[in-house]
C-alpha cells in the first residue's frame, strides 16, 4: 500500500467539519494523513474531537513545515482564489470548496495559475462525483427519453434567520469592497445549478450563450434568498434552476432532464434516479458516489481522471458572474412573506409549487405569474461571449 498523502485543511468550523470527518474517513483507509489545520483563531481539543495536529493562521507556511500534498480548502468565498493560489505556487494540489470563486475573473485567475503551477485541482461539487451522472448521461445518449429538450432544476430549503448570522460574509453580495455573491443560487443551492449545466453536457465557459436570472428576498439580507436563472446553451437546449430558502416545508432538490419522450428526475443528494418515459412504466434506480478528495488521492497516486476541473466549472461561474452583475436582489413585499411562530424564519407561501412549476415548465417566476416577481424590464440577460 502506498504512503499516505498529508493533508492540510483551511477552515475546520462550519462546513469545515464535514471535510474533518470525511479526512478521518480517508485516514483510516490509509489513503490520507491529517498534518495541519489552518484557522485564524486555534482549535481547542473539545472543539476537535482529539489529539489535534500542527495548526497555523499562515496556510503557506503551515503547507511547508508539515509538507502537505494536499490542501483542502474550506474557508470563506473571497479568500478562495489568493489561497487556492499559494497552494499552487508551493506544489501542493488542491481540493477547493465550491463556489470556486466570487467572480468570473477571480475564477479564471485562480483557473490560470492553477494550470500554470501544474498541481491538480478538484472543484468541491460533491453531487458531480455521483456515478448517477454517467448514467443520465448514458440514457440520454441512448435516446431513453427521446430529443433532448431542456433541464430544470428545483431547491426548496428551509434556513432560519439565524443561517444569515452564521459568519460575517453570510447573505452578502459584497464586504468590505470585496465580492461573496452569497447567494441561493451560488452557495447553498449551488448544486443544483452545477448538477443540471452537467447533466446537459454544458460544463465549459462557452457552452452558455446567454442568462436570465430574477434575485428576489425575504431576508433582510444583501443577497437572494428566492431565485431564478435560466441559462441558453450552445447546445441548444435551456437549463432553468429555482431556488429557494424560504420554503413552506424542506424538500430534496432535484435536476429534471425533459426528452421528447419522457423525463429522467436526478436527487443528486440521494443519488437517487427516477426514468419515466412513453409506453414504459417509471423505472428507480439509486447509485453510489465517489468522493472528490478520494478521487483527488487516486489522481495522484494512480492517474485516475479528475471528476472537476476547474475548466468543467466554467458554465457555473458564467451564472455566478450573471448574478454578480445582475441588479441587487428586490426585497419581496411584505405581503409575499410571513414569519413562521417558534422557528424563527421566514416563509413566502406558494414558493414550494413555485419552484416546482420551474422546473417543470423551464420557466421564470415572472412568467409563471408570481404577483411579486421582477417585471421583465428589470430580467437581466447577460451575454457570455
Amino acid at each position: 500500500m502506498s504512503t499516505p498523502l498529508p493533508v492540510v485543511l483551511a477552515g475546520a468550523r462550519g462546513h469545515g467539519r464535514w471535510h474533518v470527518e470525511n479526512i478521518r474517513r480517508l485516514q483510516r483507509a490509509g489513503l490520507v494523513r491529517l498534518v495541519g489545520i489552518c484557522e485564524l483563531t486555534p482549535l481547542t481539543e473539545d472543539e476537535f474531537g482529539g489529539e489535534l495536529p500542527e495548526q497555523s493562521a499562515d496556510f503557506g507556511a503551515l503547507l511547508e513545515s508539515t509538507g502537505a500534498r494536499i490542501a483542502v480548502i474550506c474557508t470563506p468565498i473571497p479568500t478562495h482564489t489568493d489561497l487556492a493560489l499559494t497552494a499552487a505556487r508551493k506544489g501542493v494540489h488542491i481540493l477547493l470548496e465550491k463556489p470556486p470563486a466570487p467572480s468570473y475573473a477571480e475564477y479564471r485567475r485562480m483557473a490560470d495559475g492553477v494550470a500554470e503551477a501544474g498541481v491538480a485541482c478538484q472543484i468541491g461539487f460533491q453531487s458531480l462525483g455521483s456515478h448517477a451522472l454517467p448514467a443520465v448521461r448514458e440514457l440520454i445518449t441512448q435516446g431513453a427519453i427521446g430529443r433532448l429538450v431542456g433541464l430544470g432544476g428545483a431547491g426548496a430549503w428551509v434556513r432560519d434567520e439565524a443561517y444569515f448570522r452564521r459568519a460575517p460574509w453570510a447573505g452578502k453580495r459584497r464586504l468590505n469592497g470585496v465580492d461573496v455573491i452569497d447567494g441561493a443560487l451560488t452557495n447553498p443551492l449551488a448544486h443544483a445549478v452545477a448538477t443540471a449545466l452537467a447533466l446537459g453536457g454544458s460544463t465549459r465557459a462557452e457552452d452558455v450563450t446567454a442568462i436570465e436570472t430574477e434575485l428576489l428576498r425575504a431576508n433582510a439580507i444583501e443577497s437572494d434568498d428566492t431565485s431564478c436563472v435560466r441559462v441558453t446553451t450552445a447546445q441548444g437546449h435551456p437549463v432553468t434552476v429555482a431556488a429557494t430558502l424560504c420554503a413552506e416545508r424542506a424538500d430534496e432538490p432535484y435536476v429534471l432532464v425533459h426528452g421528447s419522450s419522457g423525463r429522467i428526475t436526478f436527487w443528486y443528494k440521494q443519488d437517487r434516479v427516477l426514468l419515466q418515459r412513453a409506453a414504459h412504466g417509471p423505472q428507480e434506480y439509486e447509485y453510489g458516489r465517489t468522493d472528490l478528495l478520494e478521487n483527488l488521492v487516486a489522481h495522484l497516486t494512480t492517474g485516475a481522471g479528475l471528476l472537476v476541473t476547474p475548466d468543467e466549472t466554467g458554465a457555473f461561474m458564467k451564472v455566478v458572474e450573471a448574478i454578480r452583475q445582475a441588479p441587487d436582489p428586490a426585497p419581496l413585499p411584505d405581503t409575499a412573506w410571513r414569519r413562521v411562530p417558534g422557528e424563527n424564519r421566514r416563509v413566502v407561501p406558494g414558493i414550494d409549487g413555485l419552484v416546482a412549476a420551474a422546473a417543470d415548465t423551464l420557466s421564470l417566476y415572472s412568467e409563471l405569474g408570481a404577483p411579486w416577481a421582477l417585471p421583465p424590464a428589470r430580467q437581466k440577460e447577460v451575454s457570455t461571449r
